[in-house]
């Protein structure tokens, strides 16, 4: 090949690097070079500017439309919390530049963040200590369940099941199974909480904790929450709370003061930092004064001095869960959410969630059926049952519909113990002017799966390519119109 790079020096002759030299000096194997120039494109500026352009304004996201995924808490993000996120001072730091030694102060401010954030949610879950390195709510179940383990297995107690409740998250089951336990599930009774007799009735020496989250999926609270953590404690059990939906009672209440040993946060929910599209995630794991000692190595800890460091003495702790400290950006960003609503602005967040889920409950009840009655808290969970059986109109229908008429779907078929399940969530950020469009829509798509139910069988009919066969899909990958 001849020439591939040319530079002219004042005063110098050229030069030229040829490809066998570039390729000699960064050792690429000669058997991945091309064999042939690639085929490149020639585009003019604006055309690669309106394709990009079209491209991003067929995404969906809370910043372009209301997102009513239940049991997720899709809230909108303040960007102020990216812009300081993206400060020089944080973005650019780099994990292994020293605490205190050599360029120690470059990372005061990032462990101080780490610090104060566990603080804070210290107070907000009323728990002793915390670890901020999971990243994500599923690898902060696993963490809770692996200090479960650790606390089991220093004191020697041969204890092997978990319970669960049956309208769980399906990752908590999983989670339990991978730190090794056996899992048990506890149906839910007709007031659609954990039935308090079954969970009698399945405690016993072998128990070695609960899983509960609380609200639960159905967005209902349990009003047994304290009998049941002194029951589990009863037979030296650990009761561990599921925090994906304390978007619901912040600053209302606390896990801790229920009787809860471990809680994990969803950061990327309850505290308003980018969710979806899988990451990034937070899910930072709190844990009582007895449980303290297993936490994950490290820990931020504050000096007598004033300055920040990493701790890593700790006999009998389950280890690094994680690389380095955690999310930092998104634990940046949820400090900065704190710290700008501060305690009645936290309070509000759970009044206007809650509001504005049972507004959606009080509104669609008479269109929809709604399995479980009574004031919910942050969502609340209709079933398409009645649609179906009347018009053969699936949850699937109804939530391809919503995308016609703007809205994403809001979660579908679960929980599972309720049939052609729709979880709505509309979180405390949504106007009313939007919640009252959504409830309109829904009303709409009722009516319409009486009158013609075979268009809402093909919806949606707005976007470029039309409804993909979900079951062919999941087994042939390969289908061409996915």
């Amino acid at each position: 090949m001849k020439l591939i790079f040319e530079k002219s020096v004042k005063g110098r002759k050229s030069f030229q690097i040829t490809k066998n030299e570039v390729v000699k000096s960064i050792n690429i194997k000669p058997e991945l070079l091309r064999k042939e120039n690639a085929i490149l494109p020639e585009l003019s500026e604006l055309d690669v500017v309106r394709h990009f352009t079209e491209l991003s304004r067929r995404n969906f996201g809370v910043d372009t439309n209301f997102y009513p995924l239940g049991s997720c808490t899709m809230k909108y993000n303040p960007k102020v919390a990216e812009l300081i996120a993206s400060y020089t001072g944080f973005a650019k730091l780099h994990p292994l530049l020293p605490q205190l030694r050599i360029g120690g102060m470059l990372t005061q401010g990032a462990l101080q963040v780490i610090y104060d954030t566990d603080m804070l949610l210290r107070e907000i879950t009323g728990m002793a200590g915390f670890t901020m390195q999971p990243l994500a709510g599923a690898h902060g179940e696993l963490t809770g369940m692996m200090i479960m383990a650790a606390y089991h297995n220093d004191k020697g107690n041969d204890k092997k099941t978990v319970l669960i409740p049956d309208s769980s998250h399906g990752t908590n089951p999983a989670s339990a199974a991978t730190a090794g336990f056996k899992v048990k599930s506890i149906k839910t009774n007709q007031y659609g909480v954990m039935d308090l007799e079954s969970l009698k009735d399945a405690v016993n020496d072998d128990v070695a904790g609960l899983m509960l989250t609380c609200p639960n999926t159905l967005g209902l609270f349990n009003p047994h929450i304290r009998e049941i953590c002194d029951l589990i404690h009863s037979v030296d059990g650990i009761t561990y709370y599921d925090g994906a939906n304390l978007n619901a009672i912040i600053g209302k209440a606390r896990p801790g003061d229920f009787g809860f040993d471990i809680v994990h946060l969803n950061l990327h929910k309850t505290f308003a930092t980018p969710h979806g599209g899988g990451g990034p995630g937070s899910g930072p794991v709190g844990v009582n004064e007895k449980l303290l000692e297993y936490l994950p190595v490290s820990v931020v800890v504050k000096r007598k001095d004033g300055t920040y460091s990493l701790q890593y003495d700790k006999p009998k702790s389950i280890g690094y869960i994680a690389p380095f400290y955690g999310n930092f950006s998104v634990i940046l960003k949820a400090y900065i959410y704190i710290l700008m609503l501060g305690a009645k602005g936290l309070q509000r967040v759970a009044e206007n969630a809650v509001l504005n889920a049972n507004y959606i409950r009080e509104k669609l009840k008479k269109y929809y059926h709604l399995p479980y009655e009574g004031i919910c808290k942050h969502e609340c969970v209709f079933s398409a049952s009645k649609q179906l059986q009347e018009n053969g109109i699936h949850a699937i229908d109804i939530a391809k519909a919503l995308i016609d008429k703007g809205f994403h779907p809001p979660t579908v078929y679960f929980p599972s113990i309720v049939k052609e399940a729709m979880m709505i969530e509309p979180t405390e950020t949504e106007s009313k002017e939007t919640i009252d469009a959504f409830i309109n829509a829904m009303i709409e798509i009722a009516q319409l799966a009486k009158s013609d139910p075979e268009k809402l069988k093909a919806a949606p009919t707005t976007t470029p390519i039309s409804r993909p066969d979900e079951t062919a899909a999941a087994k042939n990958l390969d289908i061409a119109n996915l």
